[in-house]
């Protein structure tokens, strides 16, 4: 691969206390993985050769001013915060969620203007970016209002996706926030990113009940008679592979997920809850239904280990060898189907 075709990988920090800067410093102290793409890091220079002489990593970074700097090969860092920012390590500080939150919208910005490919976003604290600019529970619902089309949190091993009908909201608001609408609107996006973005020419989906054992015909609830399986029947006339509901305890308790390319959870933990069971430290946070490519690890920030050198950096290698695989298979379903002739 020639040097100026590489992908260029925007990487926003997360919290600038947590083991955001750690994992992305250590994945890329392996220099083979500029091989893959060209890393563009939005960050600060002081607190990256902080974390650097911290952990004793041998990193070459290249600063650059603007974007238009890009260097092929090297560890590109865009000094986005100018402002002398206090490392405070395993604590939540208004510092810190300011410089998360300008290294994301920075990097969201250079990503929607084309600058950089794709973007990998490292964790934040939901708590202290929380700002005029920034007043969502999540990056999932920040990129959703900052670029185009509708999103669908998905997190994913090779043998696994999970993707959530409703996202970060109260268990309280669940039951009445499903609809039929919602749950099509959700299955049309993951069928959508199954065969784009994964090269599944007829994925299979499941779709998680609500209630214990799916409500048991009323006694336990009745939307999953009375909203979810009617949804599901309806989005079969159209010919997709959609199944269920199924009753979330004895799916995954049994491995019937191992049968389907996706799976449906109508709440968060519903979905999560046993994906880091099966997965924990090798899965990926996938933001389906966009037109930008944007994954993550499957961590917080981890508070409790910044600075001691033991964080992990396998699941934030896995967003980026994700983010990488999914970009290319987009594209190439783009070319393959921008001139099809249509059947009359």
């Amino acid at each position: 691969m020639d040097k100026s075709d590489k992908i260029i990988v925007g990487i926003s920090l997360g919290d600038s206390n947590g083991i955001g800067i750690e994992v992305v410093l250590k994945t890329f102290n392996d220099k083979r993985m500029l091989e893959f793409c060209t890393p563009v890091l939005f960050g600060n220079n002081k607190i990256v050769s902080y974390y650097k002489k911290l952990l004793k990593l041998e990193n070459n970074i290249h600063g650059i001013h603007s974007l238009d700097k890009i260097s092929h090969g090297k560890i590109n860092l865009l000094n986005v915060i100018k402002d002398e920012i206090p490392v405070s390590l395993g604590t939540a500080t208004k510092q810190s969620g300011d410089f998360a939150l300008q290294s994301l919208s920075t990097a969201t910005k250079a990503l929607k203007d084309n600058t950089i490919d794709l973007l990998v976003t490292a964790p934040i604290n939901k708590e202290n970016i929380q700002s005029d600019e920034f007043t969502f529970p999540g990056h999932t619902e920040y990129l959703e209002e900052n670029l185009e089309g509708k999103s669908l949190m998905i997190l994913m091993t090779e043998e696994l996706r999970i993707g959530l009908i409703t996202g970060h909201i109260p268990i309280s608001l669940v039951a009445e926030t499903i609809s039929e609408e919602l749950i099509k609107e959700k299955v049309e996006i993951m069928y959508t990113s199954l065969v784009q973005d994964f090269g599944i020419s007829k994925p299979k989906i499941a779709v998680l009940g609500l209630n214990p054992h799916c409500g048991d015909k009323g006694v336990i609830g009745t939307e999953d008679d009375t909203i979810i399986k009617p949804a599901i029947d309806k989005i079969k006339e159209s010919g997709k592979l959609v199944f269920g509901p199924y009753a979330s305890d004895g799916f995954f308790g049994s491995k019937t997920y191992t049968q389907f390319d996706g799976v449906l959870a109508m709440y968060h933990d519903q979905g999560l809850a046993p994906f880091k069971a099966l997965s924990f430290g090798n899965g990926v946070n996938f933001t389906a239904g966009l037109n930008k490519v944007r994954t993550s690890p499957d961590h917080g920030t981890g508070f409790d280990i910044a600075g001691k050198n033991t964080a992990n950096e396998a699941s934030f290698k896995e967003a980026l060898f994700t983010a990488l695989k999914i970009y290319k298979n987009r594209n190439e379903y783009k070319n393959l189907t921008k001139n099809v002739l249509k059947v009359k």
